[in-house]
C-alpha cells in the first residue's frame, strides 16, 4: 500500500538581484524562499540574493512538480517571462 501524499508541491521560479531567474521545486514554498534568501538552498543564487518568488504552480505530487520543473529549465528566457507575465497556455483565464 502506498502512502498518500498530502502535502501540495511547487514548482518555482525566482527572480535573482542580478536579474537571472532560477526554477525549482519544493512541498513547502516558504521555507525554500527563505533558505534561498538565507544563502543555503542552492549554489546558484546564493551569491545572487536577495530572490524573489515570481512565478508557481500547484501539482499533487513530487514527480509531477519536478517535472514541470524539468520542463521550464528548456525555455529560453524569453518564454519564462512570457510564463510569468501570462501563466501556462492552458490556464490563460478571460475577465470578459
Amino acid at each position: 500500500m502506498t502512502k498518500q501524499n498530502d502535502k501540495t508541491n511547487y514548482t518555482y521560479i525566482l527572480q535573482c538581484a542580478d536579474g537571472t531567474f532560477y526554477c525549482g521545486w519544493t512541498n513547502d514554498l516558504a521555507k525554500r524562499h527563505a533558505a534561498h534568501n538565507a544563502g543555503t538552498a542552492s549554489k546558484y543564487t546564493a551569491p545572487r540574493r536577495p530572490v524573489e518568488i515570481v512565478y508557481t504552480e500547484q501539482f499533487a505530487t513530487k514527480q509531477e512538480a519536478m517535472s514541470r520543473e524539468y520542463q521550464i529549465k528548456q525555455l529560453t528566457r524569453q518564454e519564462k517571462i512570457d510564463l510569468i507575465r501570462n501563466g501556462p497556455p492552458n490556464m490563460k483565464i478571460s475577465l470578459s
